[in-house]
C-alpha cells in the first residue's frame, strides 16, 4: 500500500459518506470535494487534497458583490461563478473536473514533488497551456494579444513566496475560467473559436478585477457583464444559441440547400477573422449583422465555404488527382497511337515529342475550369469585407486563360515552322524551346511545392508561422484559414508513404498503357476509316464514326479513372500484411500455439500488465528501451527459460495466476466455458507444497502417459538420462512432479495420523526421495511396475470423487497399492523384518497379513476443506487419466479466439503499464436513445409467423453456451428447468441480452474497465502476504462457489471469508481481498457515463427501459447516466437542462448529482453527436473513449488499458498522438451467412485497413467508435464529432478530418480490441449502407473534404481519397461502366457499326474492362483484403477455405447488391441531396420479410435498373450480329447478367424463407392489396403505394435546378429504346426514314389512349352501368385486333414485331414518368397529374410481376427452400443446418 495514503478506516461507497448528517450532504459524482473529511477512499490521497487546498486560496482577492462571501466554504470556482454569472451546478461539475484531473496528474508526476500536501505549479502550468492552447493558437492567428498574463517570478527571494501564490492562483483562475465557460456552453462547444473570442474577452474582465481597475461609466470597481444570476447563460449563450437555432429552422429540417443557410462550421469560422472583434464587441451588440437573420436586413452569409451539391466536387476537392490522370491518359493516347510495341520507342519521334506538349494546353483548360468552379460555387462568400478573395478569383480566371491562349499560341507557331520547314532541326526546334520555357514557368509552383514536400519542416514552419509576409507570399494559392495549416508529416512517414504510392501508380499507369489504352488504338482507327457504313435508322448527322469510337472509349476511360481504387486494394492488403507480420500479429491462432507458448506467457503478462519498479532517470532512456527490446525478443522466441525464474518467484506465479483465474471466471460469468471447462482452464494455487508451476491441465493432458512410456522404455538407463528426456518437455517435467508431489501429499491427508500407516505412507516416501536424491531412482526400482501403480491410483481417485465413498473399497485399493509398492515396485525383495527395520510395515507380531492394512484408519477432510480438496483430487485426476490432447477445449469459438487473441497480444509490443495510481484516467462515453437496454420476457417469448420466439433462436445459435447457463444456474439453486422463466428470470433476460446488441452488454463489456482496475490497483500494492494468503482463500471460495456452496446473493450458505460487499457490485473473487483504497483508485481513474438522451421522459412514461437503466447504475457504482430534462414552466414555457444522475450505494436509490440549465431545446443539428455534446460536460480525465450501444468490451483486454494510455506520452513520427485507434472485432458474425460476409468485410477494414492508413499513409481518421481521444484536445477543438444537420449526418467521421485539419495525429493500435455488432438482415445492412453512403454524399460537399485534398500532400492526398469517398465514388463508376458500356453496345448493335466493325480486333481492351468490372462486382477486390488479413490471423488454408465458403453461400451476390445500394444512394444524395438517418434496427434476422416491403426498399436502387440492364441486354442479343455468335455473346455479357440477377434476386435469397410457396402466393396478394389501397391523409408508406410513391420523390424537394436538368437528361435515355428498336421491325421494311420513328408514336399515343378510356369507363360506368362499361372493353379489345390483323394482311409487320414494340415503348412510358416526377411541380395541379399517377401504378405492377415472377417459380420448384436455408443461416456447411433444425424441428421447452 502506498505511504501516501492514510490509514484505512471502514470503506465507504462511490455515494454519499456514511456517517452522521448523510442526509444533509449534497450528492457528489466521484470525489466529495465539498467535504475533505468524509470517509471516501479517494480522500486518503494527499493530492485531492492539495488541489483543494489550492482552490480554496482566495487570499485577498476582492469579493464579489450582491453575495455573502464564507471563507470556510468558498473557493476560487465559487469567485469566478458569482463574479461572471456561472450556474452552481456548473461551478460544482468544474470543480470535481479540474480537482480530479490535476489530483490524477500530480500522482502521476515523476519525480514526485518535494511536498505531496500542495499542488505542484508545474502540474498546474502544463494544464493549463495544453487546455489553452487552441486559445493561444488563435490570438496568435488573429494578430490579438493573449489575455494570459502570468508575473514571473521575482528575483528577490523575499517577494518569491508571495508572488508564487499568485501565479499559482491566476493559473487556476484562468484555467477554471475556461472550464466553466466550456461547461456552460452547450452546443456552443461545436463552436471552439467562438468559445475562444467568449473567453478572451471574459478573461480580460478577469484582468481587469485582479488589477483593481475602475469602471469608467460608474467610477466603482469593474463589474463583469454577465455578473448576475445565470448571467452567463443568458448574456453569452442564448443568443448566440438562438442565432443557431433561427439558421436551423431556416434550413426546413435540413431539406434548404447548404448554401441557404449557416451551420455551425460557418458560424465558427466567422471567429477567424479580425472583424468579429469590431463587429461583435463585448457584451454582444445584437445590432450587428452576425445576429441578423437572412432576408430581414443585411446579414452575414456564409463564411469560410459555401456547400453547393455537385458532382464537381469530387473534381473541385482532388483536382491534383484528376489533372495527373486526365494528362497521363491524354499522353498515352498520343504516345500509343504510333503503335510502337514499348512508349520509348515511340517517344524517339520528335513528332511524338511534340504533341505530348499538348497536356499543357490540357493542364490551362483544368485550371481553368477549377478558377471557374472554384468562382461559381464560392461567389457567395464575397462581400465588401472579403473583397480580396473576389479579386483572386477573377484573377485566377483570367490568368488560366492567358496561359490557354500562350501555350495555344507557342504550340500553334511550332508546328507552322515545321511544315514550313519541313524538318526539325533549326527554328522548328528553338520554337519547341521556347514552348518549354513558357512550361518551366507554368511548373514553377509546382516544383517548390515539391521542394517543400521533400523538406516538410519548412513548409510547417511557413504555414504554421503567423508573419504576414507569408501570408502574402500563399496569398495566390490558397485562402487563410485557421485550420489545414502545418499538416505535412516528418521525412520518414514522407519516405514510406511516397515509396507505397510509387509502387502504385507505377503498376496502375503500366497496366492502363498496355492493356486498356495501347489495345484500343488500332480499332480505334479502323473504325475512323470505316467507309460506306450502312445505317439501319435515320442518321440526323453524317460522318458518325467518331461518336461510336467515344462509345468504344467511354468506358476503357471510366474504368481507367477508377482501377486504381484496386490497385490501392492490392498493394493495401500485402503492406498490411507485412505490417502485421512485423507487428507480431497472428501467431498463436489455436491451442496447440497457445500450448507451446503458455510457458511463456506468466512472464510476458508480468513484463506486459504489471508495473515496473525502476527509478525515475531510468524510464524512458535508450538503454531501457533496449533492455525491453532484448526481453520481448527472449520472451517471443522463447530464449531462456522465463518460467524457471517464475517458479523460483513465487510472487509472479502467484499474482499471474490470480490474473489469468480470474480471465478464466470471466469466461465462466460469460457462459462461453463450462464448470469442467474452467477447471482444465484455471492455474490452481500451491495448496499441496508442489514444487512446480501447476500449469492449468489442458497443458498437462496426456503429458504423464507419455513420461510412463518413457519410463518403462528407459527404465535400465541412470537416472539422469531418464530425467533429461522427460525435462525436454517442460509441461512433462511439471505434470511428473506435480502428481508426484500430489500423490505424496494426498495418501497422508486421507490416513489418520499417528497410526502405522501412516508412518509406512511417510517412510515409502522418504524412500523413495532419497533414491531421487542421490540418482538411484532406476536402480532400486523397477520402471516397469509404474503402470500398475498409475493404474491403482487412478481407482482411487475414482473412488474419492464419487458423492458415496465406498470405504471397503477404499481400503482395497490402498492395500493393493501397497502391495505394488512393497513386492512389485523394488527391484530387490526385502524381508518381512528389512521392511519393519525401514519402517514399511507395521510392528504387530511375527506374522504379517497386509490385508489387515489401512482398516478403520481412513479419515476423508472435514466440510471445512472438503471443497479444496477434492478440486486438487480432480485435478491430479484429470492429469493421470486425460489421453486426448485437449485440442477442443475450450469447445465454444469465441472463447478459443479471445484465449488466441490476449495471449498473442502479449508477444506483440506494447508500452509498459505503470502503476493504476501513476495510468492516465479517462471516461467511456455511450451514446443511447431508445434502443434496447435488456430484452423483455415478452420479447423473448414471442413467436414469429413459424413459430420461432427470439429465446429459442439464441439457444440453437448458442446452444453450447445455453447448457452453460443452465449449469450456472443449478449451481446457484434452480432446480427445474422450467424455474428460468420464474425465479430465474432476470438471469434469463440477461443471457439473452447479452448476445444481442442491447444496452445492457455494451454496460457490461465497459465496466470490465472498472473491473480490471479494481484488480490491478490491488496488485499493486498488495503485500506478498496479501497474495500469497489471497490465492489460497480465493481457491477455496472460487471451488465452494462453483460447487454450489456459496450463493451469488444475499443467501444463507455465503462463506464467511466474504468480507467486503457483494459480489453483485464488483463481481470479481478477487474483490474479496480488496483494503478499500481500490475502489477510490478506480473510481479516480475511470468513469462510465452514457448519454440518455430522453431517460426523464422514459422514467416519466413508466417506461420499462427505464427500470432497466436504473438496475444497471444500481449494479455499476462506476456508471452515471446523463440526460436532457424537460421542466415545464407557465403555460407555454419550458426549461432544458443536462442531467447527470447515479444510484447512491447506500441507500440504492437515484440521486441527481447535476442540473446544468441549457438555453434552449438540445437538438439543433444531427441528434447523435448533440447528445454526446450534452454528456460530455460529465465525463473525466485525460482521454475519452467513444462507445456505441452496439459494441462490446472483454475483461482482459480492460487489463491492457493503461498499457494503451501510455501511448499519448509517445512520438508517432513527428507527433504525438491525439486519436489512439483500436481495433475491433465485429461479434455478430455467427448469426447468419449474411452477418459473416458483413462481419468479415467490417473486420478486414478495421483491423488490416485501418492498420496500413495509420502506417504507412499517415492518413488514419475516426471511422470506428472504439477510438480514445485525447480528450482536452478535442474539448478545445470542437469536440469529438460534428452534429451540422444533414452535411455530418456521418458524424464520426468527421472528428477524424477535424482532427487532421487541427493538427493531430491518429495512430492505430492492434494489442487491444473492443468487440462491435454489426447488421445482420439484408433489409439492415442496406439501410446501414444506405446511410453511410449517404453520408459519403454529403462529405463530398463539405469544407472538410475539401481542406484536406488541398492541403495535404499529393501522396496523403490519394491515401485520403480512396479511403473516403474515392470508394464510393469509384463503386460508382463501376456501376457506370456498366451502363456505358451495354449502351454503347446496343447503339453500335441498333445503328449497323457492329456489322462494319465485325473484324476489327478489339477485345484484348474490352476484355480487360470486363475482367475488372467483374472482379469488382464479384466483390474480389473486397475480398482480397479479407483473405490476406484472414491468412495472417487464421493461418492461409482457412482464409482460403473461409473464401470458398463465402462464395458457394454466395457472398458474391450480396457483394454486387451491395455495391447496388452504394451507388444509389451515393450519387442521388450527390445530385439531390436527401440524405437521413436511417435506424436499421439491431434483431435478429429471422423474421421473413414480405415481397412489399423489399419492393419498397430496392424498387428504385435495385429492380428498376436491374430492368433496364436486362431490357438492354434481350435487345442486344436480339439485333447484334456479334450475338449471333453464342460464346462471344456470353463472353461479353456475362458479367451483366450476374449483375443483373444479383440486383433482383439478392432480397430474396437473403429473406428467410424466401422460397416457400405458401409465403410468395401471400406476399403477392399483400403486395397487390398494397398497390390498390389509397389511403388518406395520414396513411403511411408500408399501408400504400401512393403514399410511398411520393415519398421516393422527395430528393427532388431538396435539388436545385442543375439537379433536375441533370436527371431529366438522364431520363431521356430510355426514348433511344424506341427510336432503336422500330427501324428493327418488319414492319419498317429497311427503310430509314424518320417517318419510321414518328409513326411509331402512334402506337405510344393509341395505348395511353386506351388506357384513359378504360380508366375514365370504369370509374364513370363501372358502378352504375355495367352494360356500357362492357361495350366499351370490347370495342377497346376488338379495335386493336382489327388493327392488328389489317397490318399483318397488308404491311411487312410480323407477329414477333408485337413483342418487340413492348421492349420499345414500355421504356418510353417509363421516361415520361419519370420527367413528369422532376417536373411535379408544374404537372401537380393539371389534369395530366392523374394520368401520370395512374401510369406509375401500372408501371410497379408490373415491375412487380416481373420481379415476383422467378421467385415465385423457384419457390414452386422443390428443394430450393431447404437450399436458400442452408446458404443463409449456415455459417460454415460444417457446422451442420442448426437453423434447418430451428424452422422446422420442435419447439423449445422452456418456451
Amino acid at each position: 500500500m502506498s505511504l501516501r495514503q492514510r490509514a484505512r478506516p471502514q470503506r465507504g461507497g462511490a455515494g454519499s459518506p456514511p456517517g452522521e448528517g448523510e442526509e444533509e450532504e449534497e450528492p457528489f459524482n466521484i470525489i466529495p470535494v465539498h467535504n475533505l473529511l468524509a470517509d471516501h477512499p479517494s480522500l486518503r490521497y494527499p493530492e485531492v487534497r492539495a488541489v483543494a487546498a489550492a482552490l480554496r486560496s482566495v487570499g485577498d482577492l476582492r469579493k464579489p458583490p450582491y453575495v455573502r462571501w464564507h471563507e470556510d466554504s468558498m473557493d476560487l470556482l465559487d469567485w469566478l461563478g458569482i463574479f461572471f454569472g456561472f450556474q452552481r451546478h456548473n461551478v460544482r461539475n468544474q470543480r470535481e473536473h479540474l480537482v480530479l484531473h490535476l489530483a490524477n496528474a500530480q500522482m502521476r508526476l515523476q519525480p514526485p514533488p518535494d511536498s505531496i500536501d500542495s499542488l505542484d505549479p508545474s502540474v498546474l502550468r502544463r494544464f493549463r497551456r495544453k487546455l489553452l492552447s487552441n486559445y493561444s493558437s488563435w490570438c496568435s492567428y488573429l494578430g490579438l494579444k493573449s489575455k494570459i498574463w502570468i508575473p514571473e517570478s521575482p528575483r528577490h527571494a523575499s517577494a518569491s513566496a508571495s508572488s508564487s501564490s499568485s501565479a499559482l492562483r491566476r493559473e487556476l483562475l484562468y484555467t477554471s475560467l475556461y472550464l466553466l465557460v466550456w461547461g456552460e456552453s452547450a452546443n456552443l462547444r461545436f463552436m471552439p473559436e467562438c468559445i475562444c473570442y467568449i473567453f478572451h474577452h471574459m478573461a480580460s474582465e478577469l484582468n481587469h478585477i485582479l488589477e483593481d481597475y475602475i469602471d469608467d461609466n460608474t467610477g466603482g470597481p469593474v463589474i463583469p457583464s454577465t455578473c448576475r444570476e445565470n448571467g452567463f447563460l443568458t448574456q453569452v449563450v442564448t443568443p448566440i444559441y438562438d442565432l443557431v437555432k433561427r439558421e436551423v429552422d431556416s434550413s426546413r429540417n435540413g431539406t434548404a440547400p447548404h448554401s441557404a443557410w449557416r451551420n455551425y462550421d460557418d458560424i465558427n469560422e466567422y471567429f477567424w477573422s479580425r472583424r468579429c472583434i469590431h463587429r461583435l464587441k463585448w457584451p454582444f451588440y445584437l445590432g450587428s449583422s452576425f445576429f441578423v437573420e437572412k432576408g430581414k436586413g443585411r446579414s452575414v452569409g456564409k463564411t469560410g465555404f459555401v456547400e453547393q451539391r455537385s458532382f464537381w466536387n469530387v473534381f473541385r476537392s482532388f483536382d491534383r488527382l484528376w489533372v495527373l490522370l486526365i494528362l497521363f491518359l491524354q499522353a498515352s493516347i498520343i504516345v500509343a497511337w504510333e503503335e510502337k510495341p514499348y512508349p520509348w520507342q515511340a517517344l524517339e519521334s520528335r513528332d511524338v515529342q511534340v504533341r505530348v506538349l499538348t497536356v499543357f494546353l490540357t493542364w490551362a483548360g483544368l485550371r481553368l475550369l477549377q478558377s471557374v468552379l472554384d468562382a461559381g460555387t464560392q461567389y457567395s462568400l464575397v462581400s465588401r469585407e472579403t473583397l480580396w478573395l473576389g479579386v483572386r478569383m477573377f484573377l485566377k480566371c483570367i490568368v488560366a486563360i492567358g496561359w490557354i491562349i500562350a501555350f495555344s499560341v507557342l504550340y500553334a507557331r511550332i508546328w507552322l515552322q515545321k511544315n514550313s520547314d519541313r524538318r526539325w532541326p533549326g527554328e522548328p526546334n528553338r520554337r519547341v524551346i521556347t514552348f518549354l520555357e513558357a512550361a518551366g514557368v507554368y511548373v514553377l509552383p509546382e516544383v517548390l511545392a515539391l521542394v517543400l514536400f521533400v523538406v516538410p519542416w519548412i513548409r510547417n514552419f511557413l504555414e504554421e508561422t503567423n508573419w504576414r509576409i507569408f501570408y502574402a507570399l500563399t496569398w495566390w494559392f490558397q485562402t487563410r484559414t485557421f485550420v489545414g495549416r502545418g499538416l505535412r508529416e516528418g521525412l520518414v512517414d514522407n519516405i514510406k508513404y511516397t515509396l507505397f504510392w510509387v509502387a502504385v501508380l507505377g503498376s496502375k499507369f503500366s497496366f492502363s498503357y498496355f492493356l486498356q489504352i495501347k489495345p484500343l488504338v488500332n480499332p480505334t482507327k479502323l473504325v475512323l476509316r470505316l467507309e460506306n457504313v450502312e445505317p439501319k435508322w435515320h442518321e440526323f448527322f453524317s460522318h458518325t464514326n467518331r461518336l461510336a469510337v467515344g462509345l468504344l472509349w467511354l468506358p476503357v476511360v471510366l474504368i481507367y479513372l477508377m482501377d486504381l481504387q484496386i490497385w490501392y486494394s492490392i498493394y493495401s492488403s500485402f503492406v498490411g500484411a507485412l505490417v502485421g507480420l512485423f507487428s507480431h500479429l497472428g501467431e498463436i491462432r489455436n491451442t496447440q500455439q497457445f500450448k507451446l507458448r503458455f510457458q511463456f506467457f506468466a512472464s510476458a503478462m508480468q513484463f506486459n500488465l504489471m508495473p515496473e519498479e525502476q527509478m525515475f532517470k531510468e524510464m524512458g532512456t535508450l538503454r531501457n528501451k533496449f533492455n525491453n527490446a532484448i526481453h520481448r525478443l527472449k520472451l517471443r522466441y522463447g530464449l531462456g527459460r522465463p518460467y524457471k525464474k517464475l517458479e523460483s518467484n513465487r510472487v509472479e506465479a502467484t499474482k499471474f495466476a490470480l490474473i489469468w483465474n480470474e480471465i478464466i471466471l470471466m469466461f465462466r460469468e460469460e457462459d462461453i466455458v463450462s464448470d469442467r471447462e474452467v477447471e482444465l482452464l484455471e492455474l490452481p494455487p500451491n495448496t499441496w507444497n508442489i514444487r512446480v508451476i501447476r500449469w492449468p491441465c489442458l497443458l498437462l493432458c496426456n503429458e504423464l502417459l507419455l513420461a510412463l512410456s518413457q519410463a518403462k522404455e528407459l527404465g535400465g538407463e541412470p537416472d539422469k538420462l531418464l530425467w533429461r528426456k522427460i525435462c525436454k518437455n517442460e509441461y512433462r517435467r511439471c505434470a511428473v512432479l506435480e502428481a508426484y508431489d500430489s500423490v505424496k501429499n494426498l495418501l497422508p491427508q486421507i490416513i489418520k495420523q499417528r497410526t502405522e500407516e501412516h508412518k509406512i505412507i511417510k517412510s515409502l516416501f522418504d524412500d523413495i526421495d532419497d533414491c531421487i536424491q542421490f540418482d538411484k531412482l532406476t536402480q532400486m526400482y523397477k520402471m516397469t511396475a509404474l503402470p500398475q501403480i498409475h493404474a491403482k491410483l487412478i481407482v482411487l481417485l475414482d473412488l474419492l470423487n464419487k458423492p458415496e465413498k465406498d470405504m471397503t473399497k477404499l481400503v482395497n485399493v490402498l492395500q493393493a497399492l501397497y502391495e505394488i509398492m512393497i513386492k512389485d515396485f523394488p527391484r530387490v525383495k526385502k524381508s518381512m523384518d528389512q521392511l519393519r527395520q525401514e519402517g514399511l510395515a507395521p510392528v504387530r507380531g511375527a506374522t504379517f497379513d497386509s490385508s489387515l492394512l489401512f482398516e478403520n484408519v481412513i479419515e476423508l477432510p472435514d466440510e471445512e476443506n472438503a471443497t479444496l480438496f477434492y478440486r486438487q483430487v480432480r485435478r491430479l485426476h484429470t492429469i493421470l487419466t486425460s489421453r486426448d490432447s485437449m485440442h477442443n477445449v475450450p469447445a465454444n469459438l469465441e472463447a478459443r479466439r479471445r484465449i488466441a487473441f490476449f495471449s498473442n497480444s502479449l508477444f506483440m509490443n506494447m508500452q509498459r503499464a505503470p502503476q493504476v495510481e501513476k495510468m492516465m484516467a479517462f471516461s467511456v462515453l455511450t451514446p443511447y436513445y431508445n434502443e434496447e437496454v435488456l430484452y423483455t420476457k415478452e420479447q423473448l417469448r414471442t413467436e414469429n409467423e413459424d413459430g420461432i420466439s427470439t429465446l429459442f433462436y439464441l439457444q440453437k445459435i448458442y446452444d453450447d453456451e445455453w447448457l452453460n447457463f443452465l449449469e450456472r444456474m443449478h449451481r446457484e439453486g434452480m432446480k427445474d428447468e422450467k424455474e428460468v422463466w420464474s425465479g430465474k428470470l432476470r438471469h434469463l433476460r440477461r443471457w439473452a441480452s447479452y448476445r444481442g446488441q442491447t444496452l445492457s452488454r455494451t454496460v457490461r463489456g465497459m465496466m470490465y474497465y472498472y473491473k480490471a482496475l479494481l484488480m490491478l490497483a490491488y496488485l499493486d500494492s498488495a503485500s506478498e502476504m496479501d497474495i500469497r494468503e489471497g490465492s489460497l482463500e480465493l481457491a477455496s471460495f472460487t471451488s465452494s462457489r462453483r460447487d454450489g456452496l456459496v450463493e451469488d446473493g444475499n443467501g444463507s450458505s455465503r462463506s464467511p471469508s466474504m468480507r467486503r460487499g457483494s459480489l453483485s457490485r464488483a463481481s470479481s473473487s478477487v474483490s474479496l481481498f480488496f483494503k478499500g483504497h481500490e475502489y477510490g483508485t478506480a473510481l479516480m481513474k475511470f468513469t462510465y457515463v452514457v448519454a440518455c438522451q430522453i431517460y426523464g421522459q422514459q422514467k416519466a412514461k413508466k417506461d420499462p427501459r427505464a427500470d432497466d437503466i436504473f438496475n444497471l447504475m444500481k449494479d455499476n457504482e462506476a456508471l452515471r447516466v446523463a440526460y436532457v430534462d424537460e421542466v415545464h414552466t407557465g403555460r407555454d414555457g419550458v426549461e432544458y437542462y443536462s442531467v447527470l444522475v447515479k444510484v447512491d450505494p447506500q441507500t440504492q436509490k437515484e440521486v441527481e448529482i447535476y442540473r446544468v440549465r441549457l438555453p434552449g431545446p438540445l437538438k439543433l443539428g444531427e441528434g447523435k453527436p448533440e447528445n454526446q455534446n450534452h454528456a460530455l460536460i460529465f465525463t473525466r480525465g485525460d482521454a475519452v473513449q467513444t462507445i456505441d450501444m452496439n459494441q462490446d468490451n472483454y475483461f482482459e483486454e480492460a487489463l491492457k488499458m493503461r498499457n494503451l494510455l501510455e501511448e499519448y506520452k509517445s512520438y508517432y513520427g513527428i507527433r504525438k498522438p491525439t486519436i489512439l485507434g483500436v481495433r475491433e472485432h465485429v461479434f455478430t458474425g455467427s448469426v447468419s451467412s449474411l452477418a459473416w460476409f458483413m462481419s468479415a468485410q467490417e473486420t478486414s477494414f478495421v483491423t488490416l485497413g485501418q492498420r496500413v492508413l495509420a502506417n504507412p499513409l499517415k492518413v488514419r481518421m475516426h471511422y470506428g467508435h472504439p477510438d480514445v481521444f485525447d480528450r482536452f484536445w478535442f474539448l478545445t477543438r470542437g469536440g469529438i464529432s460534428k452534429a451540422s444537420r444533414v452535411i455530418n449526418i456521418s458524424e464520426d467521421i468527421f472528428a477524424g478530418f477535424n482532427c487532421t485539419l487541427r493538427g493531430g495525429n491518429v495512430t492505430h493500435h492492434e494489442y487491444i480490441q473492443v468487440g462491435k455488432g454489426r447488421d445482420v438482415g439484408l433489409n439492415q445492412v442496406s439501410m446501414f449502407e444506405a446511410k453511410v453512403s449517404s453520408g459519403n454524399g454529403e462529405q463530398v460537399l463539405s469544407r472538410d473534404v475539401y481542406r484536406l485534398g488541398h492541403r495535404l500532400d499529393f501522396f496523403r492526398m490519394l491515401s485520403f481519397f480512396y479511403t473516403t469517398v474515392g470508394f464510393y465514388f469509384n463503386t460508382m463508376l463501376v456501376v457506370l461502366t456498366v451502363y456505358t458500356f451495354l449502351w454503347g453496345r446496343l447503339y453500335l448493335a441498333l445503328s449497323g457499326f457492329e456489322d462494319s466493325m465485325r473484324n476489327s480486333n478489339n477485345n484484348k481492351a474490352f476484355g480487360a474492362i470486363l475482367n475488372q468490372q467483374f472482379i469488382i462486382q464479384l466483390g474480389l477486390f473486397t475480398a482480397l483484403p479479407m483473405i490476406v488479413e484472414n491468412s495472417l490471423e487464421l493461418g492461409f488454408l482457412q482464409a482460403i477455405w473461409d473464401f470458398l465458403t463465402m462464395q458457394l453461400q454466395l457472398a458474391s451476390v450480396f457483394y454486387t447488391f451491395s455495391m447496388g445500394t452504394k451507388t444509389h444512394y451515393f450519387g442521388r444524395t450527390i445530385l439531390h441531396g436527401g440524405a437521413k438517418y436511417r435506424a436499421t434496427g439491431r434483431g435478429f434476422v429471422v423474421q421473413h420479410k414480405s415481397f412489399a416491403e423489399n419492393y419498397r426498399l430496392y424498387a428504385r436502387s435495385h429492380f428498376v435498373k436491374a430492368i433496364e440492364l436486362g431490357i438492354i441486354l434481350t435487345v442486344y442479343a436480339a439485333h447484334s450480329p456479334i450475338a449471333k455468335d453464342t460464346f462471344v455473346y456470353i463472353a461479353m455479357s456475362i458479367s451483366s447478367w450476374f449483375l443483373v440477377v444479383s440486383w433482383i434476386m439478392a432480397p430474396f435469397v437473403f429473406n428467410p424463407s424466401g422460397f416457400d410457396w405458401l409465403k410468395t402466393v401471400y406476399d403477392f396478394d399483400d403486395f397487390m392489396n398494397w398497390i390498390w389501397y389509397r389511403g388518406g391523409v395520414f396513411t403511411k408508406a408500408d399501408q400504400s403505394w401512393e403514399t410511398w410513391w411520393y415519398e421516393e420523390q422527395d430528393h427532388f424537394r431538396t435539388t436545385g435546378l442543375w439537379g433536375k436538368l441533370l436527371e431529366i437528361i438522364l431520363d431521356v435515355r430510355y426514348f433511344f429504346f424506341q427510336y432503336g428498336v422500330v427501324y428493327q421491325l418488319g414492319i419498317a421494311h429497311g427503310s430509314t426514314s424518320i417517318a419510321v420513328y414518328l409513326l411509331s408514336w402512334i402506337y405510344v399515343v393509341a395505348a395511353v389512349a386506351i388506357y384513359i378510356v378504360m380508366a375514365y369507363a370504369r370509374d364513370k360506368y363501372a358502378a352504375t352501368e355495367h352494360i356500357y362499361y362492357r361495350l366499351i372493353q370490347c370495342i377497346v379489345i376488338v379495335l386493336p385486333i382489327l388493327v392488328i390483323v389489317i397490318l399483318l394482311k397488308f404491311t411487312h409487320l410480323k407477329f414477333i414485331d408485337l413483342l418487340t414494340i413492348q421492349l420499345a415503348v414500355v421504356p418510353t412510358g417509363w421516361g415520361f414518368i419519370c420527367i413528369a416526377q422532376v417536373l411535379r411541380p408544374f404537372l401537380q395541379s393539371t389534369v395530366v397529374w392523374d394520368t401520370v399517377v395512374s401510369l406509375a401504378r401500372l408501371y410497379d405492377i408490373l415491375f412487380g410481376i416481373v420481379i415476383m415472377a422467378p421467385v415465385a417459380l423457384l419457390s414452386w420448384l422443390p428443394g430450393f427452400q431447404s437450399m436458400q436455408t442452408r446458404i443463409l443461416f449456415n455459417e460454415a456447411f460444417s457446422r451442420g443446418l442448426q437453423i434447418s433444425r430451428i424452422l422446422t424441428g420442435k419447439k423449445s421447452n422452456y418456451d
